[in-house]
C-alpha cells in the first residue's frame, strides 16, 4: 500500500508541473507574438513616414523647379516629363500609366508588400502633383537643374527608405540584372541616355545637357540618402536566434545564407566564450528595409553588419522562387 501510494503522489508534482510548463510556454508564445506586432507596428508607422516626406520633396522639386522650367529628369519620372512636354498632358496621370509596368515588377521579382507600397507612393506623387499649390521658386537654369534633381533625389531616397519607389527605373534595372546579370549601374546608364538623347532631339540640346544636371544632382541625393551606390548589401548578423532567423532568410526573403562557427567574446562569465553561429547573406538594398524588419521580428538584441557590394558572381545571388 505504501508503494502504491508513494507512486500516486510522485504523479501530482509532475501533472502541475507540466501545466505551469504549458502556461510558461503559452505566456511566452503571447509575448513573442506581441513583441513582433509591435516591431511591425513601429516599422509601418517609420515606413508611412519616409515615403510621406520623400513624396512631398519630389512633388516640391517637380513643381517647384522642373515643371515650370521644362527640364526632365532620368529614369520613368523623366519619361513622364519628356512625353508632357510633347503631348502637353497631365504629369499626374502619366506618372502612373509610365510606372504601373514597373509595380507589376516590383510585384514578381521583389515581394507584394513592395508593390503595394510602391504603388501607394506613385499614386499619392500623383495626387500631389496635381492638387498642391507649390510656389515657383527661381527661373535661373543652373539652380533649377541642381534644386529640382536635389528634392527630387531626396524623394526618391526617402521612398527607397521606406520600403518603396516613386520611380521604377530600379525595378526594371533589377528584374533584368537577375534574368541576363547585367550590372544595375549599367542598366540605368543606358536608359537614362536613351531618354536624353530623345530629349536632345524633341526639345533641345541645351534643355538635354541641364536635365543631365537635373539627373546628376538627383542620383548623387538618391546615394546619399540611402547610403550607398552599390546595388547589393552583404549582411552578417550575429545571434542567439540564428536558426530561426536563417530560415527565415532563406523560406520569406528566398536568399542563400553562409553560416560561421564563432565564439561569444562578451557578457558575463556563464555566457562568455559560448559557441555561436553568425549568418551572411547577400540582398539587395531594395530588401534592406525588409529583411531588418523579420530580424527584430525574431531577435532585436541581434547584432547585424550590413556593407556595400561593388559586385559578386556565383554562388546564390539571384533570388530563388519562394514556395506559394
Amino acid at each position: 500500500m505504501n508503494f502504491l501510494f508513494n507512486i500516486f503522489s510522485s504523479r501530482a508534482p509532475l501533472h502541475k508541473q507540466s501545466k505551469k510548463t504549458e502556461n510558461l510556454d503559452s505566456d511566452y508564445l503571447k509575448a513573442k507574438e506581441f513583441m513582433q506586432w509591435q516591431v511591425l507596428i513601429k516599422r509601418r508607422i517609420k515606413d508611412a513616414i519616409l515615403i510621406g516626406l520623400g513624396v512631398f520633396s519630389a512633388g516640391f522639386g517637380l513643381k517647384g523647379f522642373l515643371l515650370p522650367n521644362g527640364f526632365i529628369d532620368g529614369g520613368a519620372v523623366g519619361i513622364s516629363l519628356l512625353i508632357r512636354e510633347v503631348t502637353s498632358l497631365k504629369l499626374s496621370v502619366l506618372l502612373v500609366l509610365v510606372n504601373s509596368p514597373f509595380i507589376l515588377m516590383g510585384f514578381k521579382t521583389i515581394s507584394k508588400e513592395f508593390a503595394l507600397k510602391t504603388a501607394i507612393g506613385i499614386i499619392a506623387l500623383s495626387l500631389i502633383v496635381a492638387f498642391i499649390p507649390y510656389p515657383q521658386i527661381t527661373h535661373d537654369k543652373l539652380l533649377v537643374a541642381v534644386f529640382g534633381g536635389f528634392f527630387l533625389g531626396a524623394g526618391i531616397g526617402l521612398a527607397v527608405r521606406g520600403g518603396g519607389v516613386i520611380d521604377g527605373t530600379e525595378v526594371m534595372a533589377i528584374s533584368i540584372y537577375r534574368k541576363f546579370g547585367i550590372s544595375v549601374g549599367d542598366i540605368i546608364l543606358i536608359f537614362n541616355i536613351i531618354i536624353f538623347s530623345v530629349a536632345a532631339y524633341l526639345l533641345s540640346i541645351e534643355t538635354a545637357l541641364y536635365s543631365i544636371l537635373t539627373y546628376l544632382s538627383a542620383s548623387k541625393t538618391v546615394d546619399f540618402i540611402i547610403e550607398g551606390l552599390e546595388e547589393l548589401t552583404g549582411v552578417t548578423i550575429i545571434s542567439v536566434k540564428s536558426e530561426e532567423i536563417r530560415e527565415m532568410i532563406i523560406n520569406e526573403m528566398g536568399r542563400g545564407v553562409t553560416i560561421y562557427n564563432g565564439e561569444r567574446g562578451f557578457g558575463n562569465h556563464e555566457i562568455k566564450n559560448k559557441e555561436i553561429k553568425i549568418l551572411f547573406t547577400v540582398i539587395t538594398r531594395l530588401e534592406v528595409n525588409k529583411l531588418n524588419t523579420n530580424i527584430k521580428k525574431i531577435d532585436p538584441n541581434a547584432f547585424t553588419i550590413m556593407s556595400s557590394i561593388k559586385d559578386a558572381k556565383g554562388g546564390m545571388i539571384k533570388k530563388r522562387p519562394l514556395k506559394s
